[in-house]
C-alpha cells in the first residue's frame, strides 16, 4: 500500500468525511523572491498565490487552508479562470464531492488546493494532514539542492553553497546560458566530485531543439548524469519517445505530464513515450489523487518517479511534503523551495543539510492569510 493513514485512495478518504454547513473563502497573496530567479521561460520577480479557507458554519475558529499554485506558461489554468473556479467553489462548499469528481478538471491548482483544505479540516484545522513521524519531527525526507539559471559564477557559487551546506543530490537547470558554460560548470563539479559522491540532476524545462538534443545528451553522458528533465517541449509524444529510445542519459518527464487529467490518457502517454523517470508536481497535476495515479501507473510500467513542489508558499509546500512523507520514496524529492521567498508563511519546516525537517514545537503565523 502506498500509504500509511486509512486509505490509499484520496477520494475515498474525502468521500467518508461528514461536515456540517460548509462556509469557504479565498485571499490572493503575492510571494517575492529574494532573488529574481530565471528558468528557460523567463525571469520571475514574484509570483501570485491563492489560499483557500474552508470552514464548517457552527465552528468557524476550525478551519482547513489549501493553496491554489499555478506556474504562468506552465499551468493550463490563467488568473481569471482560478478566480472564477475559487468563487464557484466558495459559494458551493458543501458540492466538493462534485468538484472534486471532475468539476475543476481545468482548474488543477484549485482542485488540489480543495483537496488540502478539506484534510486540514478534517484532521483539526491544524496544517497536520497527513501525520506520521515526519511531523513529529523524528524522521525527515531527503531533497535535492536546487542551482537556479544565472551567470556562470552565480551558479557556480550555488553549487558550493549546496555542497557546503551537506547536500548530496544537485538539480541544475539549463538553457538560460550558452550550452558550452554550463557544461565546463557541470564538467568542473565532476572533475571535483564523482558520481558516488554527488547525484547530478538536469533540468532543461524543454530548452533542446529536436535537431540538436542528441548531440547535447551526447556531449552530457561522459559526466554520469543521472537524469535530464524534459529535455524537448511537451506535445511532442513520437520526438520523446525516439529520444527516451537512444538517448545515453535517462530522460525523465515535467512539462509532459501537465493537463493530463483521465486516467487512460495518462497510461496512453507513459506507454507511448517510456520516460525513465516522471517528475510530479501536485499543484500542476490536480492534487493528491491525480499525482497517486501518475504513481500507481509508472510503478506498472517500472518508470521511477519523485514528488517535487512548484514555488509555492509553505502552505502547499507543507501540504506536499507530508503526504510525500507518506509514500516512502527513499530518492531525494524535489521539495526545497520554501526558502526562496521574502514573505513566506512562518511554519514548522526548515531545511537541514540535504533534508527537509519539520518542528512540532513551532506554531504557525497566518496573519498574512487567514
Amino acid at each position: 500500500m502506498l500509504f500509511e493513514y486509512d486509505s490509499p485512495d484520496i477520494f475515498d478518504v474525502i468521500r467518508s468525511l461528514d461536515f456540517g454547513p460548509l462556509k469557504a473563502s479565498f485571499t490572493p497573496y503575492r510571494l517575492e523572491f529574494v532573488r529574481p530567479s530565471r528558468t528557460s521561460r523567463g525571469v520571475m520577480n514574484y509570483r501570485d498565490v491563492w489560499i483557500l479557507k474552508v470552514w464548517e458554519k457552527e465552528n468557524p475558529e476550525v478551519f482547513g487552508l489549501g493553496e491554489c499554485a499555478p506556474l504562468p506558461g506552465l499551468s493550463i489554468e490563467t488568473p481569471k479562470r482560478i478566480e472564477d473556479a475559487l468563487i464557484d467553489v466558495c459559494h458551493r462548499p458543501n458540492e466538493y464531492l462534485n468538484w472534486l469528481s471532475g468539476g475543476l478538471d481545468q482548474a488543477p491548482s484549485v482542485n488540489f488546493a480543495l483537496e488540502q483544505a478539506l484534510i486540514d479540516l478534517h484532521k483539526g484545522g491544524k496544517r497536520l494532514l497527513f501525520p506520521s513521524k515526519f511531523t513529529l519531527g523524528h524522521e525527515q525526507i531527503t531533497i535535492n539542492g536546487l542551482i537556479w539559471m544565472g551567470n556562470p559564477q552565480y551558479m557556480i557559487d550555488q553549487i558550493n553553497e549546496k555542497i557546503h551546506a551537506g547536500f548530496r543530490c544537485i538539480k541544475m537547470k539549463i538553457g538560460g546560458i550558452s550550452f558550452t558554460d554550463e557544461l565546463k560548470i557541470l564538467q568542473e563539479l565532476r572533475d571535483t566530485f564523482g558520481y558516488d559522491e554527488i547525484e547530478l540532476r538536469l533540468d532543461a524545462n524543454g530548452a533542446f531543439t529536436w535537431d540538436e538534443a542528441l548531440e547535447k545528451l551526447e556531449e552530457l553522458a561522459p559526466l554520469n548524469i543521472h537524469s535530464i528533465e524534459q529535455p524537448i517541449k511537451a506535445g511532442q509524444w513520437e520526438d520523446m519517445a525516439d529520444l527516451c529510445r537512444v538517448s545515453p542519459i535517462p530522460i525523465a518527464l515535467d512539462e509532459e505530464l501537465i493537463g493530463e487529467t483521465e486516467r487512460y490518457s495518462k497510461q496512453e502517454l507513459l506507454e507511448s513515450i517510456m520516460p525513465s523517470y516522471i517528475i510530479l508536481k501536485p499543484s500542476l497535476l490536480g492534487g493528491f489523487q491525480h499525482t497517486a495515479e501518475w504513481i500507481e501507473l509508472a510503478e506498472e510500467l517500472n518508470i521511477g518517479w519523485w514528488i517535487t513542489s512548484a514555488l509555492e508558499s509553505n502552505i502547499g509546500l507543507n501540504a506536499i511534503a507530508q503526504w510525500t512523507f507518506t509514500l516512502q520514496n527513499p530518492m531525494p524529492q524535489g521539495l526545497g523551495t520554501g526558502q526562496l521567498f521574502k514573505n513566506n508563511v512562518d511554519s514548522p519546516l526548515f531545511v537541514q543539510q540535504d533534508s527537509l525537517m519539520f518542528d512540532p514545537d513551532k506554531t504557525w503565523d497566518l496573519s498574512n492569510i487567514a
